[in-house]
């Protein structure tokens, strides 16, 4: 049996990269790429549209009700969520498919490659892999794929501001084992320069903290800048 994966991508004034994330996964043959687009001022759109991908207007903006949306439209058995700033290595589809295919897998993510040079990054790099592999705890930027009807049993993504991949992990870790596939997905390093690394992964801690005690993702959304 071969699996169809629909990859979907939430975007907002991302023309610098959505070229580039959809081609990523169309030129390896996704069997759709939807790009879901919370109204974007720049030519997000029109490069998403040459790129191969099924652009839809959002609904509502937001990634989380972005990402439900590009869900209910696709036809894929499995759904592959990917930023709009990453990209996945040329095997990352055909290696979703692969393991699917045993129904042991109900869900996964995959190893990072952060875009720039140093230790500091690779570091980071090696921090979020334990944090996915072991805690099974993987991030938005990890490129999570999961099963059509489970994404749905689940619940789909929480209707919040932010941390909808942390809410999804944690029902999805309930359910099953996770597959952490080596890929790996390329991350923008922009929100670590922009910030700082330390800074930044300080800030997720202390986010991830202020979670697990019951502050909720809406409120903890307002220490959490945007980067576009």
């Amino acid at each position: 049996m071969t699996l169809t994966v629909s990859v979907i991508i939430p975007a907002l004034n991302e023309q610098d990269g959505i070229a580039a994330a959809v081609r990523s996964v169309a030129a390896q043959g996704a069997d759709e790429v939807i790009v879901v687009d919370g109204g974007s001022t720049d030519a997000t759109v029109q490069m998403a549209a040459e790129a191969g991908a099924i652009v839809l207007p959002a609904d509502r903006p937001g990634r989380a009700a972005q990402q439900n949306q590009g869900a209910a439209a696709a036809q894929g058995d499995v759904l592959l969520f990917l930023h709009a700033d990453n990209r996945l290595h040329d095997a990352g589809v055909e290696a979703v498919r692969t393991r699917m295919v045993n129904d042991a897998w109900q869900w996964g993510c995959f190893q990072q490659r952060i875009e720039a040079d140093g230790l500091r990054y690779r570091m980071l790099e090696a921090g979020n892999g334990w944090r996915a592999r072991i805690l099974r705890f993987p991030y938005g930027d990890q490129a999570i794929f999961v099963r059509r009807e489970v994404f749905a049993d689940v619940g789909r993504f929480a209707d919040v501001r932010f941390m909808e991949d942390v809410l999804l992990s944690r029902l999805l870790r309930r359910r099953s084992r996770m597959a952490y596939l080596k890929g790996p997905v390329y991350v923008s390093p922009r929100r670590w320069q922009k910030r700082g690394v330390v800074f930044q992964t300080l800030l997720n801690w202390c986010l991830l903290t202020a979670a697990a005690v019951g502050v909720s993702p809406d409120q903890l959304a307002r220490f959490y800048p945007h980067d576009r």
